[in-house]
This record gives structure tokens, sequence and C-alpha cells, in this order.
């Protein structure tokens, strides 16, 4: 029942996004839709700013970057694959795999994130590879809900480290978490002109902009934010999208509105004849004909007719 009720939530706050998109305000980058084709679709200004939000997130400089396809392939045919957002390979063959999640879920979104870091990391080696080869991994996640309550950091960073001690055992993998959340007053400090636009980070910057761009309470922060080289090829990005993407929208929601019609029509249709054949049914009890007549001539399963 819970995961219903997850599932009817999920699609409400989706009709909220798509009407928000039809009636021409700003694309919310929280869309993961949104969020990946804005990062991959191919684009000077898309890639260029895929790049500054890895090199942000990873604190490496990063000269390029490479899409590559998200399928997750278990180790056995039998085993967990996955679907990622956006997985990405840069530099010297390090690989990262950038997340949006719009609100929490009944799935443990920290055994998620180690779960996926795992299987970047296992798809490294081939046979013959030495272990020193292996290059470094990162899984960095957007989330628009708070993982960690009893600290107000931005970002937390994980790696594999002593349990007493907290020495590095390796600097292979690498989990990050952006809890947007905790960006709320931050922002109220800069319009209360407590925060100056210069004291933000980076890491602060992209936050702010992925997670208040279609709000238009936040358009004078957000106008700050995109003079910044960055953010502004992003924008552009978003910008390319927003014609297209309000159309395919229009195209989906005129689909599935005749896709629901059909449906509603065939139920009828069906609960018609169920109708029917409960009526054959009934009549046939009356005269005392046997269940496996009353199942031969009108299909219904035998537990049906005896509650008749």
């Amino acid at each position: 029942m819970k995961n219903l009720f997850n599932r009817l939530r999920a699609r409400r706050n989706q009709k909220s996004l798509r009407d928000s998109y039809l009636h021409e305000a700003p694309l919310c980058l929280m869309d993961d839709m949104v969020f990946k084709i804005m990062f991959t679709m191919g684009t000077a200004d898309s890639q260029e700013a895929l790049r500054c939000l890895v090199e942000t997130c990873t604190k490496r400089e990063v000269d390029k970057v490479k899409v590559l396809n998200t399928e997750l392939f278990p180790a056995r045919i039998d085993g967990k694959a996955g679907r990622l957002d956006i997985k990405v390979n840069f530099n010297d063959g390090e690989v990262a795999n950038l997340e949006m999640q719009v609100q929490r879920t009944d799935d443990n979104l920290k055994n998620r994130a180690a779960f996926y870091a795992s299987m970047l990391l296992s798809a490294q080696p081939n046979k013959g590879d030495k272990y020193h080869e292996i290059k470094r991994v990162y899984q960095i996640f957007f989330l628009d809900c708070v993982l960690f309550p009893d600290s107000e950091k931005l970002p937390r960073r994980y790696k594999f480290m002593e349990v007493e001690e907290h020495d590095t055992l390796t600097e292979v993998v690498e989990i990050v978490f952006y809890e947007l959340p905790k960006l709320e007053k931050l922002v109220k400090d800069y319009f209360a002109d407590k925060t100056a636009f210069s004291t933000l980070s980076n890491e602060q910057k992209w936050c702010i902009y992925l997670r208040y761009r279609h709000e238009q309470l936040f358009k004078p922060l957000i106008q700050e934010l995109i003079k910044e080289e960055g953010i502004m090829r992003a924008e552009k990005s978003v910008e390319k999208i927003s014609r297209s993407y309000r159309k395919a929208l229009i195209e989906m929601d005129r689909r599935k509105n005749a896709m629901e019609k059909a449906a509603m029509l065939k139920m009828a249709k069906d609960e018609g004849k169920m109708e029917e054949r409960l009526e054959v049914a009934r009549n046939a009890l009356a005269e005392g004909s046997s269940i496996e007549y009353i199942q031969k001539i009108t299909n219904l399963d035998p537990e049906i007719i005896k509650s008749l």
C-alpha cells in the first residue's frame, strides 16, 4: 500500500511539473528527464556545462567528458541491474554517475549509492589488468530530500576509511550527496543581505541553480548565477530544450488522454459483458445447473459462480 501511495504521489508531482511546462513556466531542473537532457544533448553548451559540473563535484580539473551508456550490467545473469541518469568518463578514464532524485522513496538511497559505485568500479578491470590501474569512480546524488538531518553540511562526501582512526583505505571510490533542501537558509540569508554572492562556493552556486531555477521568486539570484561560465552554458542548453520539450509534453498528454479514454471505454464494455455473464450464471443456478456446466457457458471462475 505504501508503494502504491508513493507511486501515486510521484505521478501527481510529475503531472504538476508537466502542467507548469505547458503553461510556459521555467523548466524544473529537478525533473530527472530535464536534468538528463540538459547535460547529454550533445551540443557545445551541453558538453561544456557537464564538464564544469563534473569538475565542480569531483574537485578535479576536467579537460573533457564523454557521456557513456547508462545501463549497469550485473556480473551474474540473475544479478541486479540498473539504469543511471548521467554516466560520464573524463580525463584519464575516471568515471562519474550523476543522479537527480526528486523525492525520497522506499529504496535506501545510501545503499543505492554504494551499489551504483560498486557497479561502476567492478565494470572497469578487464582480464590481465592490474589493480593499480583501476580508475577512480564518483557516485553523485542531487537530492530534494534530507538524508542526514543531524548535519547542515553540503555536500557530504564518503570514502573507504578505517572505522576508528579514519585513515583512508583507498581513493578509488567517492560518494557525494548534495541535499538541496539544506540550501534554504543560505538562500534566505542571501536575500536578507547576510550572505554575499562572492562568498558562495561553486558547489553552492550549481546546487542553487538546479534547485531554484524554476521558481520565479528566486529569479534575481538565478540571473546572477547564469553569469558564471558553466551555469551560463547550462542555461543555454535548457533554453534550447525548453520549446521542443513542451511540444513533446503536449503531444504526450494528447496521446495519454486518448489512451485513457479508450481504456475507460473498454473497461465499461468489459464490465457490461461481465454483468451479462453473471446474470446468465445466476439464472442457470436458479434452474439447478451444475457449476461445471455454468463455468463452460460463461467462462467464469468456479469461486465466483459459488459466491452468487
